[in-house]
């Protein structure tokens, strides 16, 4: 099991980069911040969502990209929090060639 779910430098450069050229706090920015991130990088674990990307409520971003047609699966990562305690993590992972209404 991993110990923290902290992002290594350079993706949480990356991630940083991202919150820094969609600035804002609607919905519609943090969906844009959440969708470049899974574009560039593959996944966005709800952690670095939270506290890289500046993402109030990951879940339902990723949801509202769901219903505007891109198709992103949700998996579970057990990790340990900084206490110690075991803590499920989601993960979204954007399938490839993923665009609105399912078309690549």
């Amino acid at each position: 099991m991993q110990t923290h779910d902290t992002p290594d430098a350079g993706r949480e450069s990356a991630l940083h980069a991202i919150r820094d050229r969609n600035k804002g706090l609607d919905g519609p920015t943090q969906r844009k911040r959440l969708l470049e991130a899974l574009q560039a990088l593959g996944s966005v674990t709800t952690y670095e969502a939270s506290r890289c990307l500046d993402i109030y409520h990951p879940p339902a971003r990723a949801k509202e990209l769901r219903q505007e047609g891109y198709r992103i699966t949700t998996l579970r990562r057990p990790v340990l929090t900084e206490a110690g305690a075991r803590h499920s993590v989601g993960v979204y992972l954007l399938a490839r060639h993923s665009a609105p209404g399912g078309k690549p």
